[in-house]
């Protein structure tokens, strides 16, 4: 028997609207959203973190876990230490966990994920996020979680730029606040 995919509608139906808006004449901040998240969580206990990082770094096809707070990416997916005893698996699939050891959950369909690059993307999230997000302090490979205006959500430096997980329930007005403070840099809606 076959199995049946869910369609996935993005949170931000009916809001996103691709083209330029504010500036004219530059464009200093791009704003993505990809679609078809795929991303799952990976939990443990304080006694088993060795053992199951080690089973997150071959889900994602990496040598080892990263440290909290850094992200690797291995040949299957990218692994994100958002927490001490979790990870994000991102792009890949997770294999499940004996439950003594610890727990995999699916949280695709729970965020929206943006990718904000360009030459003002820093500044332009500087003025959401608290956190430095200088070179020297938040270079890429690092991940945090943080809040924007009281919500939780997870920031990646990657390699293509800043991967924003916000919760899909407040992706509407977070999309809305940083597309209207991204108009003053110039800003593309690919």
């Amino acid at each position: 028997m076959a199995k049946s995919m869910v369609n996935r509608s993005s949170a931000l139906a009916g809001h996103y609207q691709t083209g330029h808006f504010g500036i004219a004449t530059q464009t200093g901040v791009t704003l993505t959203e990809v679609p078809d998240l795929g991303l799952h969580q990976i939990a443990c206990w304080p006694e088993t973190l060795a053992a199951v990082g080690q089973q997150a770094a071959v889900m994602a096809g990496c040598a080892a876990a990263p440290k909290p707070g850094q992200a690797v990416t291995g040949s299957q997916g990218s692994l994100l230490r958002i927490e001490p005893l979790k990870w994000w698996l991102f792009g890949a699939e997770a294999t499940a966990i004996a439950a003594e050891q610890g727990n995999t959950l699916n949280i695709s369909h729970a965020r929206t994920h943006l990718r904000i690059t360009g030459t003002q993307a820093t500044t332009l999230l500087n003025r959401h996020l608290p956190l430095d997000l200088r070179a020297a302090a938040f270079p890429v490979g690092t991940v945090a979680s943080t809040a924007y205006h009281h919500v939780g959500v997870t920031l990646w430096h990657s390699e293509q730029g800043y991967e924003l997980f916000l919760p899909r329930g407040f992706a509407v007005s977070l999309w809305e606040g940083l597309l209207a403070s991204a108009e003053q840099f110039g800003v593309e809606v690919v």
